[in-house]
């Protein structure tokens, strides 16, 4: 349930309303917004008589939501929520390119690589110290050790770096990580996002390749419902009969949680098409589309990549994709 409240609210009317809903075992959410403010309940609603509320002096309005996420609804939250990541903001009409290579190889790739796409614009680095493989005798990351090597790059480069986490018991590992990242496999890790939902950390939640836009949401509600309000969204591509690309990339995601929740929404045509020359007007049209970031692949050298080489772009055409980006947020924004 949203109450909407009246702009002539005071402060003592808010809090003492607040107190009466907490008097009755509900959670309450307070979203104060630039036209309004709006109180969101979480629990047990069924005992609230709504002609009750709405015969109060400082209510506008009042509706009960039938969606199961609560947190991350947008009828909870107006405003778009802005993420602060180290200082780069991300939602809110903040718009971040993030990019660096599937796999954290060596000290001096990351290094290279961060340098690289820092000055093509790049604002966050990603790079995976643990690797989810299909195959067992695949690359698995160099775990610590890659951790390290992102953390030597961000020294560097004043860049924030962006990392997966396979495993609750990893997390004193990630204390130093500015973005925890939640693989598509992991959506539905529920223990997982529990515990993420105790830190403050931004989460970086992907789209699992066979899940809803809902099933996505309720997952970030998971992590919210824990404490932890800064989640961002990833598409990257579900997996339909189309075999042509590694995935086939939703972009009509885009719009869709637009409109259902606050949170900002990040696109990954790498993991989408798995298909380098793809990636660029992926990338375009997910600028296009009005997404709050993208999230690209890059490698210094894509044909002996340890993972993922085919859908890496090389520092150049990093640049060349940038640059394009750019142009069409310029356009959209104007």
């Amino acid at each position: 349930m949203i109450a909407v409240l009246k702009p002539d609210a005071t402060r003592e009317q808010i809090d003492n309303l607040t107190a009466w809903f907490e008097k009755r075992g509900l959670n309450v959410q307070l979203s104060v917004g630039e036209i309004s403010t709006v109180i969101g309940l979480i629990g047990d609603t069924s005992q609230i008589d709504v002609d009750l509320l709405e015969g109060l002096d400082i209510i506008e309005s009042v509706k009960r939501i039938t969606e199961p996420y609560k947190s991350a609804n947008r009828k909870f939250h107006p405003d778009d929520t802005i993420v602060d990541i180290g200082g780069i903001k991300i939602g809110g009409g903040h718009f971040q390119l993030i990019a660096g290579p599937c796999s954290v190889e060596s000290k001096d790739q990351i290094i290279g690589i961060a340098q690289s796409v820092k000055k093509s614009g790049a604002t966050l680095l990603r790079g995976g110290a643990f690797k989810p493989r299909t195959s067992p005798y695949d690359f698995q990351g160099l775990k610590a050790e890659g951790i390290e090597f992102l953390l030597e790059a961000k020294e560097l480069t004043g860049m924030p770096i962006v990392t997966e986490i396979m495993n609750t018991n990893h997390l004193p590992m990630f204390e130093q990580v500015d973005v925890i990242q939640v693989g598509a496999r992991n959506m539905q890790n529920f223990e997982m996002l529990r515990e993420l939902g105790k830190t403050d950390k931004p989460v970086l939640l992907k789209r699992g390749l066979a899940n809803t836009i809902t099933e996505l949401l309720m997952s970030a509600e998971y992590i919210m419902a824990g404490g932890n309000k800064n989640v961002i969204l990833c598409e990257r591509g579900v997996r339909t009969f189309e075999t042509q690309t590694r995935n086939t990339l939703d972009l009509s995601a885009v719009p869709i949680l637009r409109e259902l929740t606050h949170l900002p929404i990040v696109i990954d045509p790498s993991h989408a098409t798995g298909i380098a020359r793809v990636v660029k007007p992926m990338a375009m049209a997910a600028a296009a589309a009005g997404a709050d970031g993208i999230m690209i692949e890059v490698h210094n050298d894509p044909v002996n990549a340890l993972c993922d080489g085919a859908q890496s772009l090389t520092p150049e055409q990093f640049e060349d994709v940038a640059g394009m980006v750019r142009k069409i947020r310029e356009v959209i924004t104007a």
